[in-house]
């Protein structure tokens, strides 16, 4: 572990100096020195996607990323997107499809699905399964959240079933 040290970093908006090895995983630091909940520890090995949180506008796996590579970067977490009362058209979109069933998951689902429709506004069926290809879902409820995902991108799913 390398010397502890103030690193810069920009949170949901919200200029933060972290005081940590910069050695230590983005995800301890959001978690257990932000209180940011939504990236989940999973796997530990950058695999199972439930950690994604987006980094200037790109979806990353926080529980790999070294806390002193995002120093001056943007980091979004799934509290950034928005609020209860003011929902990111994605998270509307999951709740509207009921995509979730232990919840676990559902992070890494929203932000990759946002971090593509930052720059994809109205991404195509194949660009949608080919983003969330390597996030894993144990329960099962992959057809809710692709549905969700496409409603997000603007595609009509109501008929579909």
């Amino acid at each position: 572990m390398s010397p502890t040290q103030t690193i810069h970093l920009t949170v949901n908006g919200a200029a933060r100096d972290i005081l940590a090895s910069p050695d230590t995983a983005l995800l301890h630091i959001l978690r257990n020195d932000l209180a940011l909940n939504g990236p989940k520890f999973g796997c530990g090995l950058g695999e199972c996607g439930a950690c994604t949180v987006i980094i200037d506008g790109t979806a990353a796996r926080s529980c790999v990323i070294p806390v002193g590579g995002c120093a001056g970067r943007n980091v979004v977490t799934l509290e950034g997107l928005g609020s209860r009362e003011h929902r990111d058209p994605v998270q509307q979109a999951f709740i509207e499809e009921q995509a979730a069933q232990c919840g676990y998951c559902l992070n890494g689902m929203i932000m990759s699905t946002k971090a593509l429709l930052m720059q994809k506004p109205h991404a195509s069926e194949a660009e949608i399964r080919a983003t969330l290809k390597y996030n894993l879902c144990r329960c099962g409820a992959h057809v809710e959240i692709l549905r969700a995902a496409m409603r997000a991108a603007g595609h009509n799913v109501a008929e579909q079933d």
